[in-house]
């Protein structure tokens, strides 16, 4: 009857564990362990980036339309700014929690609570002076009207 390689692997293992004590065991696991936290640290809270806002951006014949989803988010904790053609949106998004991170013991946290921020460079020109911003059933939809852009002209070479 022939060995497969995974037959090898796994008398090899046998062998291994037959030969080393407790002791040997528990430090080749610390090690492990050790090896495993400097690949990948935790990341500290302090450190942390503001969350990504996700955000859909399209075009009509005359209108550029940026949508956000911001549910959670007053108007009053909410800032949208414009220059030179980069949009900025960022706010903060508060749990409403009573609870203070003392007391919390978590079992699953997927949410994302805390500022967050996104920058947009808009495709097309639009003109400033033409924005309407409106925070509505927690979508932020920002509409701008775009600058008319005139066909290229034809330059004769003489």
């Amino acid at each position: 009857m022939a060995r497969r390689q995974n037959d090898d692997l796994l008398i090899e293992d046998e062998l291994a564990a037959a030969f080393l004590n407790d002791d040997q065991f528990e430090d080749e696991v610390l090690q492990a362990d050790i090896q495993q936290e400097q690949a990948y640290p935790e990341v500290d809270p302090e450190d942390e980036f503001p969350g990504q806002l996700a955000v859909d951006v399209y075009e009509t014949d005359d209108k550029l339309v940026v949508k956000a989803r911001t549910a959670g988010v007053n108007k009053q904790d909410l800032d949208v700014s414009l220059s030179d053609n980069i949009l900025t949106i960022s706010g903060t998004l508060n749990s409403g929690d009573q609870y203070n991170d003392q007391d919390k013991k978590w079992h699953i946290q997927e949410c994302y609570w805390g500022e967050f921020s996104r920058t947009v460079a808009l495709p097309v020109q639009i003109k400033e002076d033409e924005v309407e911003a409106i925070l509505k059933d927690g979508v932020l939809i920002i509409t701008f009207t775009k600058v008319r852009q005139e066909p290229a002209k034809k330059i004769q070479v003489l």
